[in-house]
């Protein structure tokens, strides 16, 4: 129950609702994910906002919305990433439960996002950017990867190749394949010290171990903005 509770967050989703209303999906840091309808024309994305929410239902009633900061407009590939976000924060985080981390995440990434156009090495740094979005997000829903071992307990050997499993970990296989990860990849993964930027081979290990993750959670349904980004590449 919600009872003018002040939020603060972002849009990352919305779709009209009856005549004069939207069915708005936010980020917040108070409660992560809530859904709620708003009786007015939505805030743009990627810009802080400031509400009001009521309600015992899963949908409360949005008031007293104010827009706390100049507008943010994303062109190129920051403009896909900063629409794979919002659409895997509304995929796979759980309604009206905190996510204190991913949310300060959510909001340096978006900062980060703002620099990239202007960024040397662009695509190293949007690579690095998004691994790191990613790493806070699955700890955080409880999905941290123990890269020391299989998940036979056993050490992890560089000369052995693994196929993840989500809820088993790393499974020892005899033959490399395009879906097996190097032992040797797995175990750089030991140093890391969270925060820090990844290392290239880290990167390369977190580019196909994370989207393996996030394919299994996601289901059936693949990302929209993926798609997207893709036939962009190609044209």
């Amino acid at each position: 129950m919600m009872r003018n509770e002040v939020l603060h967050g972002y849009l990352i989703h919305h779709r009209k609702y009856r005549e004069k209303s939207h069915i708005v999906h936010l980020f917040t840091q108070e409660y992560g994910r809530v859904d709620g309808i708003l009786r007015q024309i939505p805030p743009p994305q990627y810009q802080p906002i400031g509400l009001q929410a009521t309600g015992k239902s899963e949908l409360k009633n949005f008031t007293k919305l104010e827009i706390l900061n100049q507008p943010v407009f994303f062109h190129g590939d920051a403009f896909f990433a900063g629409f794979y976000l919002n659409e895997i924060v509304l995929r796979l985080c759980p309604l009206e439960e905190a996510m204190p981390q991913t949310f300060e995440q959510y909001q340096l990434t978006l900062l980060q996002l703002q620099q990239l156009a202007s960024h040397k090495q662009a695509s190293l740094f949007l690579r690095q950017i998004l691994r790191q979005f990613e790493h806070v997000l699955l700890q955080e829903l409880g999905y941290a990867i123990d890269f020391s071992v299989d998940a036979n307990q056993q050490e992890i050997l560089p000369f052995q190749q693994y196929q993840f499993q989500l809820n088993d970990g790393f499974l020892p296989v005899a033959q490399a394949s395009r879906s097996t990860l190097a032992g040797a990849l797995i175990v750089t993964m030991k140093s890391y010290e969270d925060g820090q930027d990844f290392s290239h081979e880290q990167l390369q290990l977190l580019g196909k171990l994370y989207r393996q993750m996030i394919s299994a959670l996601l289901g059936d349904r693949p990302l929209k903005s993926r798609q997207l980004w893709i036939q962009n590449t190609q044209t």
